[in-house]
């Protein structure tokens, strides 16, 4: 059964090659869903899957890339939007 959270990830996030990691690793675990640079510096994803996939996707956004040092990482569920069939690089709000 798939289960849908938010994730807010915050620190050197924005510059470093965070969004292009994100798809990678949710393309790898089998995970839907978005990722997007906020105007406050921080990434937010969006993640629709397994819930093993989620977590082990949320494991791999606390590590972000080598460029990266991730400070947080805040957690809240959501509902599962059918809409996503795959996991998307979106446009920064």
């Amino acid at each position: 059964m798939a289960i849908a959270r938010f994730f807010l990830i915050s620190g050197w996030v924005q510059g470093v090659g965070y969004r292009f990691f994100a798809e990678r690793e949710a393309n790898r675990l089998q995970v839907r869903g978005f990722v997007r640079n906020r105007s406050d510096g921080k990434v937010e994803v969006y993640a629709i899957g397994e819930e093993r996939a989620v977590q082990d996707f949320k494991l791999r956004l606390s590590e972000g890339p080598s460029g990266a040092r991730v400070t947080g990482v805040k957690e809240k569920e959501a509902q599962v939007n059918a809409e996503y069939s795959r996991f998307v690089i979106e446009a920064s709000v």
